[in-house]
């Protein structure tokens, strides 16, 4: 019997959540474009060192290094500002720096973005929207941010009210779960079982629950039943 597998299309990004938290990214720049770049680092918790002269610093940046949520090099770019960075984003108004900040880093292998310079990036910033622990990107792999923008908003108007917050709930489940369930040979059974409770609990039903409904819950789990919230509620495990 022949098999059908999806088709190779070439020519894609690597989509990956990459893990920032505790890394040390180096920030080139200081105006609009670094602001956003800075933001997203914080928001990934990672170490922000920002390098640029006072007098180039916008509002934003200024006010981040104010509340010392960054850390500020007040000068030019310099080589060895590398030597402690896991990636560099570099916004600044001057091509030939930009590429020379590039080279270094193709030179040290550390992971770079140059803004507006696709040839120069190992990855793109695409388009964000977040709630919670959700995090939607679009892509458009350097050939349309604006568009990447647009089609985000639609994706974003499309999604249901409390998404963060379900998923939140069904985090704090799975982890629950795990504690209950921990041996390796349970991994399919627990997938299986999340996977049933995310399909057949409404939205609501996953926003709305509580400690008590995740433990009520979890009392299932060895059967492999999965009750409506509201029969939990009224009947607990084991009444």
């Amino acid at each position: 019997m022949s098999q059908e597998f999806p088709e190779v299309q070439g020519g894609g990004s690597l989509i990956i959540a990459w893990q920032a938290k505790n890394k040390h990214i180096l920030v080139v720049g200081g105006g609009e474009v670094a602001a956003g770049r800075i933001l997203h680092a914080l928001n990934a918790d990672a170490h922000v060192t920002v390098v640029c002269p006072a007098a180039g610093l916008n509002a934003e940046v200024a006010h981040r290094v104010a509340r010392g949520q960054v850390r500020h090099v007040d000068r030019a770019f310099a080589p060895h500002d590398l030597d402690t960075a896991d990636m560099v984003l570099c916004a600044i108004d001057d091509p030939a720096a930009s590429t020379r900040v590039w080279q270094l880093c193709q030179a040290k292998r550390i992971p770079a973005n140059i803004a507006d310079v696709p040839p120069e990036c190992d990855f793109y910033f695409g388009s964000m929207h977040r709630d919670g622990p959700l995090q939607v990107m679009v892509s458009t792999n350097g050939n349309g941010p604006r568009l990447a923008s647009l089609v985000r908003q639609k994706i974003a108007a499309a999604l249901p009210p409390n998404m963060g917050a379900a998923i939140e709930n069904v985090g704090r489940l799975r982890r629950k779960l795990r504690a209950t369930a921990p041996l390796v040979e349970e991994g399919p059974k627990r997938m299986k079982w999340m996977s049933a409770v995310c399909e057949s609990w409404s939205l609501e039903d996953l926003v709305e629950m509580d400690e008590r409904d995740m433990d009520a819950l979890l009392a299932f789990y060895a059967s492999g039943d999965i009750p409506p919230l509201k029969e939990i509620r009224a009947k607990g495990p084991g009444n």
